[in-house]
């Protein structure tokens, strides 16, 4: 049931919210620095001084490695909730833990097999030794 108080302090609230936001901004404006030295315009990160251009060509192998973090780091969020919950999940959820972690150290070794973490160019890589075929 919609009461006319409730609407009227959602609506001071909100009114109390713009006013704050508004002198945050204003005391900013009224009490900030006023100076264009040609350093005020330049980037600045953790206390270098950037050099060259940010737009910079990155090889394709640190994405993947940034993606192979994400992909792992989440699965040891799931592996520090199921250590949390280990005593009442009981065996059974010891067993699934393990199909987990199984299932994880396939696709690592299907990433390794294929070469997804080698960053050694192709052209320097020595020759794979191919196995003979049996007719």
């Amino acid at each position: 049931m919609d009461h006319p108080l409730q609407h009227s302090m959602l609506a001071a609230y909100f009114g109390a919210v713009l006013v704050l936001v508004a002198g945050m901004i204003a005391a900013a404006y009224v009490l900030g620095q006023r100076h264009s030295a040609p350093a005020t315009r330049q980037p600045f990160e953790s206390g270098i001084v950037t050099v060259g251009d940010a737009r910079v060509r990155f090889p394709a192998q640190f994405y993947l490695v940034a993606m192979f973090f994400v992909i792992f780091d989440l699965e040891a969020v799931f592996i520090y909730a199921w250590a949390i919950a280990a005593r009442e999940a009981g065996w059974a959820g010891y067993i699934e833990a393990m199909v987990f972690v199984v299932i994880l150290l396939a696709a690592l070794g299907y990433l390794w097999r294929i070469g997804a973490l080698d960053w050694t160019p192709r052209r320097s890589r020595p020759p794979r030794r191919r196995e003979p075929r049996e007719e």
